[in-house]
């Protein structure tokens, strides 16, 4: 149905039938009180299908005055709706006399065109009625063109924070890479660069704009995490906690992974010892929380997010992420940790991915 009635020339032909049979079934059930004769029914269909011929001129008179000034479309469309009439009504009265009389025409020829007001009536009708729906579909085609805007537009922004992939991570991978060549760590280097081929290649192939599941999200974070591990070594500590269940929930690709390269820039690289991350996933109601701890030094806290503006960068592109795709659906908030450290709470709604048996 919506694609029957998608093509607008389509749409009016049909509609215009339409009005117009429904014009020839009313007039003459309400003819039966007066007339009897079945011949009073051709007239009808007559006078239904003269109506249907002459008012499509009309259209193509409309489409020429839609862009003019309101007063000078409004006398226009009067002045037409008018003439249309009076050369209905005339026709309308001539096949009355004609067919329903058998010929015997009227003494005056001024009571061929004496119904001219209600045809009036019926033709202005008919002009509010393409008017009206002629607005809405070109109310309806803007709305549509807005919202393709603002979808393209959040496309962008979207794609746009989700590829600003810190340069010092790649600048240190590649450091360690080459060190690793330099001291013979041949295997060791070549494990680093598959799993960084491997990250990249999720970042890049993987559609912001889609969901994943979060056992995907996890995979590309472990990847991140044993790279950087080869950085440090012994001083960084990993822990994964996911509730059962959560594996199949569906989140923004590489939501955690800015959260987690903070924690170690804050919280394993600026301690001698380094320091532990803590990643955990938990089903709360219809909601899945998110949370990334760390045992660092902690940071000052202003209005949710690090006083330090450079810190507070992924955590910004992440809630502008957060906002764009679920509007005000969400939740991310920042908390000190105990005894020390930071935690990052993500709230979003609990949504799971369908399995090929459920598509089935």
């Amino acid at each position: 149905m919506y694609k029957l009635f998608e093509d607008r020339t389509r749409q009016f032909w049909i509609l215009h039938t339409l009005g117009w049979l429904g014009f020839a079934i009313v007039n003459y059930l309400g003819s039966l009180v007066q007339e009897t004769r079945d011949a009073y029914l051709i007239v009808v269909m007559l006078d239904s299908y003269i109506g249907w011929l002459i008012t499509i001129p009309l259209r193509y008179a409309y489409q020429r005055v839609w862009h003019w000034t309101p007063w000078r479309m409004i006398l226009t469309v009067l002045l037409l709706a008018f003439l249309v009439a009076a050369i209905w009504t005339a026709v309308r009265n001539f096949n009355y006399w004609e067919i329903y009389r058998h010929g015997a025409r009227p003494d005056d020829w001024l009571k061929y065109i004496r119904d001219t007001p209600v045809a009036f009536y019926v033709i202005l009708s008919w002009s509010g009625l393409y008017f009206g729906i002629k607005y809405y579909q070109t109310l309806q085609q803007e709305k549509q063109k807005s919202l393709t805007a603002t979808n393209k537009a959040h496309e962008a922004q979207l794609k746009m924070l989700r590829y600003q992939l810190n340069p010092h991570f790649l600048f240190n991978t590649l450091n360690a890479i080459s060190t690793l060549v330099l001291i013979n760590e041949t295997d060791t280097a070549n494990k680093m660069v598959t799993r960084l081929s491997d990250f990249l290649r999720y970042s890049l192939y993987k559609d912001p704009i889609n969901k994943v599941a979060l056992e995907q999200e996890v995979y590309a974070a472990r990847l991140y995490l044993e790279i950087e591990k080869v950085r440090f070594s012994e001083r960084l500590s990993v822990a994964f906690d996911l509730e059962s269940g959560t594996e199949k929930a569906l989140v923004p690709s590489l939501i955690l992974q800015p959260l987690i390269e903070n924690a170690i820039k804050y919280a394993v690289a600026s301690q001698i010892n380094g320091g532990e991350i803590a990643i955990t996933a938990k089903k709360f109601g219809h909601d899945l929380l998110l949370e990334v701890a760390d045992n660092g030094p902690g940071m000052t806290i202003t209005n949710g997010l690090p006083k330090s503006s450079d810190s507070g960068v992924g955590l910004v592109n992440t809630k502008e992420r957060l906002s764009a795709l679920y509007d005000n659906n969400f939740a991310l908030v920042l908390t000190h940790n105990q005894p020390h450290g930071l935690k990052v709470n993500i709230r979003i709604p609990l949504e799971l991915e369908k399995t090929e048996q459920e598509h089935a």
